[in-house]
């Protein structure tokens, strides 16, 4: 049975940036078929408002990056928690990514807000806190694009920490087998983040943080392990569908 996947969108990609890259959903799609999954999709454009009729009309769900922020509270974000809460008690699967990890962490009764170090932007590598069989080749940590000024200040209670690093210690949560969700971007390749680097600096992100983190993007070796999460990330949500 292909697996049927809702894509709950709290975001889409600036407008400048749209027609080459297409929509944060768009990315999604491409680096699951990229990884070699026929998975199907359907989007909900949920900061519009536009919600599933219920819980269970697709068989796992991911919860999109937002240029909003967990900390304005607005009516479509208490709607959405609602809706996690509810794939949670039937069972999942769900996977988070940026606001949706923040999201889904202020759920389950977690602190979120803007992080007092500032912005964490360009390549960032996290070291993994307990096994996970699909990244064993990547001895122990991996790399992946970020582009975020909140944070999960405070472990969720169900949460289990997958990774972390000395800037974000709450980097991957997993909430039983149900819930997977990470902070960085498995959907942002080097070329889209730079070009949103570009597009950011100094308004909203400060150039102090986006200049550095462009001469590494600009680097030769640079490259994130997008691949390998996007496996980890199918079979988490395979296996939770089985389940």
């Amino acid at each position: 049975m292909t697996l049927k996947i809702g894509i709950l969108a709290t975001g889409t990609t600036p407008d400048n940036l749209i027609d080459q890259y297409g929509s944060y959903a768009d990315m999604f799609v491409r680096l699951f078929e990229q990884a070699g999954y026929g998975f199907t999709f359907t989007t909900y454009d949920v900061r519009d408002d536009a919600f599933p009729e219920s819980a269970d009309v697709c068989d796992a769900w991911i919860i999109t990056g937002s240029k909003f922020s967990v900390c304005d509270k607005s009516p479509w974000m208490a709607r959405l928690k609602d809706l996690i809460l509810d794939i949670y008690d039937t069972g999942g699967p769900i996977v988070g990514i940026c606001f949706g990890h923040q999201i889904v962490a202020e759920a389950f009764g977690a602190d979120v807000d803007r992080y007092p170090q500032g912005w964490g932007v360009g390549l960032h590598t996290y070291r993994l806190e307990k096994s996970v069989a699909e990244l064993s080749a990547l001895d122990g940590r991996f790399t992946l694009n970020a582009v975020h000024q909140d944070q999960v200040l405070s472990k969720p209670e169900q949460a289990d920490v997958i990774a972390s690093s000395s800037f974000c210690p709450f980097a991957a949560l997993q909430y039983d087998d149900r819930i997977l969700t990470l902070q960085a971007h498995p959907e942002f390749d080097v070329a889209f983040e730079t070009r949103l680097l570009q597009s950011r600096r100094d308004a909203p992100i400060p150039s102090t943080a986006t200049d550095p983190a462009l001469v590494a993007l600009d680097e030769a070796s640079a490259q994130t392990d997008s691949l390998q999460i996007a496996h980890w990330m199918a079979e988490f949500l395979q296996q939770g569908r089985r389940r």
